[in-house]
């Protein structure tokens, strides 16, 4: 019966904050409006959704959605310098393979927009097969060191909270 009312509670909760936050007002109304859009938007877009995504440890997404936005801070930083200090000669744009141990379609999703919401990365493509990811850093004089840390940081961290 609750599945019914509620086919995605993660997307309904996540409506709801998004609704809220746009709106810029904390009022009753906007609080009513945001919990209708938090229920019709996912009930309207079930049947669209083949099945749920599957969390083992879903409280590692907090740990994870920290280290991302900690990783954005340090990497906007990062790339304000390259692009104001460093000369043009001395960068060393590079594409990265990064072979992908995860293989649940959501958890490869969510790597792939963190390696392109993180500045100085761009996920370019998926390989057809699956198994791994084209990327490209603005700077990494080391690639091996960039798919390296890609594994450890994100992907490995991923792999626990969807396998």
């Amino acid at each position: 019966m609750i599945r019914k009312i509620l086919p995605h509670p993660y997307l309904t909760v996540t409506l709801v904050m998004v609704w809220l936050m746009l709106a810029n007002s904390y009022t009753l109304n906007s609080l009513v409006f945001a919990i209708l859009v938090g229920l019709v938007i996912p009930w309207i877009t079930a049947p669209y959704w083949p099945a749920r995504p599957r969390f083992a440890k879903p409280l590692k997404i907090i740990e994870y959605i920290s280290i991302v936005i900690w990783d954005i801070i340090v990497a906007n930083i990062t790339v304000a310098k390259i692009v104001l200090f460093m000369p043009n000669s001395k960068l060393h744009p590079a594409w990265v393979t990064v072979p992908l141990d995860i293989v649940t379609p959501e958890a490869v999703t969510v790597l792939a927009g963190t390696i392109t919401m993180t500045p100085g990365t761009l996920t370019a493509e998926l390989a057809a097969d699956g198994h791994s990811l084209l990327v490209h850093a603005l700077h990494a004089p080391d690639a091996d060191e960039v798919r390296d840390e890609i594994k450890s940081r994100y992907e490995a961290r991923l792999k626990e909270i969807f396998e």
